[in-house]
């Protein structure tokens, strides 16, 4: 019973960060990628090169491929097709052509391009680090990558990497090039968002403690926040000492109380920490 009241308020949380994430990709794709026709990053991408040689603005392009794609993931996947991809590619599709209805864009927001190119970078790429790290993602050229995977033994990563500087290579032609290196930059650049928003979402203090004394510190780490430790004896190199060694894993607030309760307490106790994004384990992430 208290198993499933946690799986469901996990899901609750997670469907509210979904919301907020897409709400997010949205806000960066219609207000920044799109009057600036950035074409990079997947289907919205290519919705900006088609919607030049289309009677049709990128909102409505976005929906037609996006819709395409999840039905074709259905087809190919039926039941294992995961809940989650399709409850964001359905905010994320229907977001922008909302968008275009209620709030019209004659043209950039600014005159910085290379302002607007940061936040069309960085709004997208801070949602999808939120979609990889809850075990989603916002469908698009994803559900290629899932097809691919299933059918074929190509390398899905140089697949996808090569179909998006041609998205790029495009951009150069039917617009001009600066909107085509603007829109380089911008597929180079968001990978690495990406990867840098998860690694600081996932961050975790990792503590070796050589102490004389290890009850108090073992105590704090217990009973005042709530996390474990490992404790084990030791003997110093040089002067053959006997020590005690404690290992725990801290969030950074928690890491930060536990420093000042050291150096308050036991001043001579040695201290190595380490950054780690990637810890799995009771009180921490299960595998993904």
């Amino acid at each position: 019973m208290i198993h499933r009241i946690y799986m469901h308020k996990q899901d609750i949380y997670e469907y509210i960060m979904f919301t907020i994430a897409s709400v997010v990709m949205v806000v960066g794709i219609y207000f920044f990628k799109f009057p600036n026709h950035f074409s990079f990053g997947g289907v919205s991408g290519l919705s900006i090169v088609l919607a030049a040689l289309l009677p049709h603005t990128p909102g409505y392009i976005n929906l037609i491929i996006n819709m395409f794609l999840l039905l074709l993931g259905f087809i190919v996947f039926g039941k294992e097709f995961g809940v989650k991809t399709t409850y964001i590619t359905l905010l994320v599709s229907f977001g922008p052509s909302i968008c275009e209805r209620f709030w019209p864009m004659e043209g950039p927001l600014t005159t910085e391009p290379v302002l607007e190119l940061m936040f069309a970078i960085a709004l997208p790429a801070f949602a999808s680090a939120i979609f990889f790290n809850l075990g989603a993602s916002s469908g698009g050229t994803d559900i290629v990558a899932m097809i691919l995977k299933k059918y074929t033994k190509v390398d899905i990563g140089t697949a996808l990497f090569m179909s998006d500087i041609m998205i790029v290579a495009s951009a150069c032609l039917v617009f001009n090039v600066q909107t085509g290196l603007f829109s380089l930059v911008g597929l180079l650049a968001k990978s690495l968002v990406v990867d840098e928003t998860i690694e600081n979402i996932n961050l975790v203090k990792y503590f070796t403690i050589i102490c004389n004394d290890p009850d108090p510190i073992v105590d704090f780490i217990m009973n005042d926040l709530g996390k474990g430790a490992t404790v084990y004896k030791a003997e110093g190199a040089y002067g053959h000492q006997e020590k005690t060694v404690i290992l725990t894993i801290l969030k950074r607030q928690q890491a930060v109380e536990l420093k000042t309760f050291i150096r308050k307490n036991q001043p001579s106790a040695f201290i190595a920490i380490t950054n780690s994004s990637e810890i799995i384990g009771k009180g921490f992430r299960g595998y993904n």
